[in-house]
């Protein structure tokens, strides 16, 4: 029997570093490709995506609305031998619009939660976790901007 690979902090930095990366190859190292992942809130992004790629059009979305600017800066990690859990500090901007300019909902800067399900050193399902106030403006963040410059939670 293959001896099971530990699921580490180092593991899961290792992971998000082969995201940022934005080589497949590296990704698939540490993200399978059977992948489900839980997107929580009340906006277009909101929802459930299954696969790897369906994941990775999520990922290349948040970066296209935040203009590349979205970030996770990852605070603590803690592991057993199937789940992580990750504190991150998240931030990012959206594009700039004429109602963007003085929306409290233009910046996004709060803390999260990610619970990582592995298998065999790879992801294979995922979830955020946003608390308090947060949960509004991370809704409100990623929600689009209608003809009138209002949010929508579309």
């Amino acid at each position: 029997m293959p001896q099971a690979i530990p699921i580490t902090p180092q593991l899961v930095n290792d992971a998000y570093a082969a995201l940022a990366s934005g080589d497949l190859g590296t990704i698939r190292q540490y993200w399978s490709q059977d992948l489900v992942w839980l997107v929580p809130g009340h906006h277009a992004l909101a929802g459930a995506y299954r696969g790897l790629d369906a994941f990775l059009d999520f990922m290349r979305k948040t970066a296209q609305l935040s203009n590349n600017s979205f970030r996770m800066d990852l605070i603590t990690v803690l592991t057993n031998d199937e789940y992580s859990a990750d504190v991150t500090h998240n931030l990012g901007f959206r594009t700039k619009t004429a109602e963007d300019t003085t929306s409290p909902y233009s910046k996004l800067d709060i803390d999260v939660i990610h619970l990582l399900r592995w298998r065999d050193g790879k992801v294979i399902e995922g979830r955020g976790a946003i608390f308090g106030d947060g949960t509004s403006r991370f809704d409100q963040f990623w929600s689009q901007v209608a003809a009138d410059g209002a949010r929508t939670n579309q």
